[in-house]
C-alpha cells in the first residue's frame, strides 16, 4: 500500500465511534485529518469531542484540524471545506460518516426525526460531497467513502423503519450516481458497511446489551476503510463493500481481534442477509 502520508482526509461525524477510528487509522500514516462533528464540549453520556479526537490524531502521528460542523448547513459545509483546503492545501479523501438513526415505524416517527435523518444522512452526504468534489478532482488518488449499505430493495428492510432505511439507501444512491459521474475525473466513490453490528453509541442506545456484546469493535471498519482508500481510485469505484470481505481480500484471517466478546456468535447488521 502507498499509504496516506501527507494526504488530507475530511471526515464527518468524527468525534466518536467509527469516524474517530478512521481518523486515527489514517493519522498513523501521517495524514492530515479534518475532524468535523457537532460535539465540542464533553457530553454527559457520550465520550469524545472533535477536540479530543484532534489531540489523539496528533498523538498518532497525523496533523489535525478540528471544526464544529452541522452537515445540514450548506454555508457551514462550504466554509469548513475552505478552511480545510487553506490549512492543508487541498483534499484527497472524504468520508461521509455522520448519520442519524431512529429505528421506528411510520406512526412512531415524528416529522422532526424524519427531517433530522434526511437532513444528516442524505442532505449532509450530498452537500459535503458537492463541496469537496472541486478539490478532490485535483487530489492524489481521490476517494469519497460513504458509510452506507448495499442497495437491496426488499420490503423487509423497510417494514420496521421505513424512514431510516430510505435515508441510508439515499446515501448509497449518492454512491451509485456519483461513482459514475466522477469516474472520468478519477474520483472513486464507494460505500462501506459492516457485516456485524459495531459497538458504537448508536448500537448501545438502540439495541439490547446482548447485541452490543455480539458486536465487533469500530477498528474493523477503520481497517477496511483504510484498505479501500489505498486502492486505485480509477479502478475501485462504485462498490458496496462489506468490511470483513475487504479485509479477507487483503489477507486478514484473525477476526477475533475485532470482537467485543471473542468466541461469541456475532450479530449480523441491518440490511444484510
Amino acid at each position: 500500500m502507498a499509504g496516506l502520508s501527507g494526504k488530507t482526509v475530511f471526515i464527518t461525524g468524527a468525534s466518536r465511534g467509527i469516524g474517530r477510528e478512521i481518523a486515527l487509522r489514517c493519522a498513523r500514516d501521517g495524514a492530515n485529518i479534518v475532524v468535523t462533528g457537532k460535539t465540542v464540549e464533553p457530553h454527559p453520556k457520550l465520550a469524545g469531542t472533535i477536540h479530543s479526537v484532534a489531540a489523539e490524531v496528533e498523538a498518532a502521528g497525523g496533523k489535525a484540524l478540528a471544526v464544529q460542523l452541522d452537515v445540514r448547513d450548506e454555508d457551514a459545509v462550504a466554509d469548513t471545506v475552505q478552511q480545510a483546503v487553506k490549512a492543508f492545501g487541498g483534499l484527497d479523501v472524504l468520508v461521509n460518516n455522520a448519520s442519524a438513526i431512529s429505528l421506528t415505524d411510520t406512526l412512531a416517527t415524528p416529522a422532526r426525526r424524519f427531517d433530522l435523518m434526511f437532513g444528516v444522512n442524505v442532505r449532509g452526504t450530498f452537500l459535503t460531497s458537492q463541496a469537496c468534489i472541486p478539490h478532490l478532482v485535483k487530489g492524489t488518488n481521490p476517494h469519497i467513502l460513504n458509510l452506507s449499505p448495499p442497495l437491496d430493495m426488499k420490503a423487509k428492510w423497510f417494514k420496521d423503519h421505513a424512514a431510516y432505511t430510505m435515508t441510508k439507501y439515499g446515501m448509497s444512491m449518492c454512491t451509485l450516481g456519483m461513482s459514475a459521474e466522477l469516474a472520468p475525473h478519477g474520483v472513486a466513490v464507494n460505500s462501506l458497511w459492516p457485516r456485524t453490528t459495531i459497538a458504537t453509541a448508536a448500537i448501545e442506545m438502540n439495541f439490547p446489551e446482548a447485541i452490543l456484546k455480539a458486536s465487533r469493535k469500530p477498528a474493523i471498519m477503520a481497517d477496511a476503510a483504510y484498505a479501500i482508500l489505498n486502492r486505485d481510485s480509477r479502478a475501485a469505484t462504485g462498490n458496496f463493500y462489506i468490511d470483513e470481505a475487504v479485509l479477507r481480500e487483503d489477507g486478514v484471517r484473525d477476526f477475533d481481534q475485532y470482537a467485543v466478546t471473542p468466541g461469541q456468535r456475532l450479530h449480523t447488521d441491518l440490511f444484510l442477509e
